[in-house]
């Protein structure tokens, strides 16, 4: 197998196209009014000044033309480009409308669903003690135009698993080349550890080559990201973070590890859920008090905000290529501990600093 095909063409095909793409979205938002204006109803702006949205749009096309050149034409990848299709354009919809989160959580079920359907799971769970959790063992099948088999565990997980991931990286990108970055290193960390063992059938073999898209797209829209930030990802970049869930499901990677490389904003989102479901409000409507905004409360850049991430991301995803099972369970532990410490920590001297008169 050449590997050095296998990755880099992909990597680079994506990397190309999105760069190539991404300055003519911006001249298209513009002409379009598709717009992320600093006067509207969002908590969580920073910006000053008006910023073209879409961004979602050259990342997955950049993403797609490598697909449509190095992976197969299968029932599976059919179903995964129509997903992110269908995320892309709702997406689009709401960087000019605001949808309704309500609307748009409810395409997350139904495009995971799809691609479940289509045969992506989670068949198993490694038991960091020894041996595996079976996830098969509820199942039935039923004939229509063709036989298909519902496992009920498995298919469940994967749907929780795809909507979580979706949701939890659009929570990450607050400040800018925070979500491209913490996305490229994943999906880099994902490919090679699908590459690891060197017998590559065709699930892992298209997961290794859309995980390098994946990161080739990232920094191709990176480069226009990174503060000042001249195009936002908007909520079309959804489409991305399914990409990159299915990936972490297809390739030989085991969920600890997808947990271990995204394990900061995960965490930052697994707080913000309980931090507004405990207070009273609806954990889809949106807030400043997200990891990024303490932060910058705190002092920090943009910039160092977003490379404090990137350098998580990067450690913690090397790590997961050498730790076992049970060595990565206690890493979660203690990066939960960790960083959950320090975001209550934060949220006490943000609250702190708010009673102290100017």
């Amino acid at each position: 197998m050449d590997y050095f095909n296998l990755t880099l063409f992909p990597l680079l095909v994506s990397l190309i196209a999105t760069a190539a793409l991404t300055p003519l979205t911006i001249s298209l938002a513009k002409k379009l009014g598709l717009l992320d204006n600093p006067k509207r109803n969002h908590p969580g702006i920073i910006h000053k000044k008006p910023v073209p949205r879409g961004g979602g749009i050259p990342f997955l096309a950049g993403i797609l033309i490598a697909c449509f050149i190095f992976l197969p034409m299968t029932k599976l990848t059919i179903a995964i480009f129509v997903s992110s299709l269908i995320c892309l354009v709702v997406g689009v919809l709401d960087d000019k409308y605001d949808l309704s989160p309500y609307l748009r959580f409810a395409v997350n079920i139904l495009v995971a669903t799809i691609v479940v359907g289509a045969g992506i799971g989670i068949p198993f769970l490694t038991n960091p003690m020894g041996g595996i959790v079976n996830l098969g063992i509820f199942k039935f099948s039923f004939d229509f135009f063709g036989v298909h088999t519902i496992n009920f565990l498995s298919d469940f997980l994967a749907i929780v698993w795809i909507v979580w991931v979706m949701n939890m990286l659009n929570w990450s990108k607050g400040v800018d080349g925070q979500m491209p970055g913490i996305v490229a290193i994943s999906a880099i960390i994902i490919g090679l550890l699908s590459l690891r063992f060197g017998v590559l059938d065709t699930n892992t073999l298209i997961s290794a080559k859309l995980a390098f898209a994946i990161a080739g797209a990232s920094l191709g829209f990176l480069f226009f990201n990174f503060y000042p930030a001249k195009i936002f990802p908007g909520y079309g970049a959804t489409s991305i973070y399914l990409l990159l869930a299915v990936v972490s499901i297809l390739s030989s990677v085991k969920l600890a590890t997808a947990i271990l490389v995204m394990g900061v904003p995960m965490i930052d989102g697994m707080f913000t859920i309980i931090r507004r479901i405990s207070t009273g409000r609806s954990p889809f409507w949106h807030d400043k008090k997200h990891l990024h905004h303490l932060l910058l409360n705190m002092g920090l850049s943009q910039r160092k905000i977003a490379l404090l991430y990137w350098l998580f991301s990067a450690i913690l995803g090397l790590l997961s290529l050498t730790l076992t099972s049970t060595g990565k369970l206690f890493a979660i532990i203690m990066l939960i501990a960790i960083v959950g410490g320090a975001i209550l920590s934060l949220h006490y001297i943000s609250k702190n600093n708010e009673k102290i008169p100017v």
